[in-house]
């Protein structure tokens, strides 16, 4: 006999500005998402995060707590964003104070398939697909590679 445990999933407790559209299925749970959204399917958003007007979520992307991102960006299909530095050489495994913060900037647009540590990402920057953004970002203009660097 095989056990398992099984959880909801869908739309949980969260604050929703005016004229959002979501595309099921999602998984969003505790989150602030601002007005003229866009939430494309198979999207991950947990609790504590926030996300600002006329931003655009594509698929297959998972938000992890404690991002904050600003109006008019765009986050490609698939972005990954990332809270667990594995400080101790594994997952925090629970000790949330162990986790850290990402805070991105308006009008920052992020390529399919990124990766986003926990970093702070300035105004008016695009992230290249693929590319894994490991430090801060003080300097607009267009970042790529991995790790991400400046390339214009």
């Amino acid at each position: 006999m095989i056990h398992y445990k099984s959880y909801d999933s869908g739309i949980v407790d969260v604050d929703f500005g005016a004229n959002v559209k979501v595309v099921n299925p999602v998984n969003l749970y505790g989150c602030q998402i601002g007005n003229d959204c866009f939430i494309g399917p198979f999207v991950e958003i947990q609790k504590r995060v926030k996300i600002g007007s006329r931003t655009k979520v594509q698929s297959h992307t998972f938000i992890c707590e404690l991002v904050e991102i600003g109006n008019d960006c765009f986050v490609g299909h698939g972005v990954m964003f990332i809270n667990d530095l594995f400080s101790n050489g594994g997952p925090a495994e629970g000790d949330q104070s162990k986790w850290k913060a990402t805070r991105i900037g308006n009008k920052v647009s992020i390529g399919s398939n990124a990766t986003v540590l926990p970093v702070q990402i300035c105004d008016n920057v695009v992230i290249g697909a693929g590319a894994v953004v490991t430090k801060d970002i003080v300097e607009s203009g267009v970042y790529a590679g991995n790790p991400a660097i400046k390339i214009k």
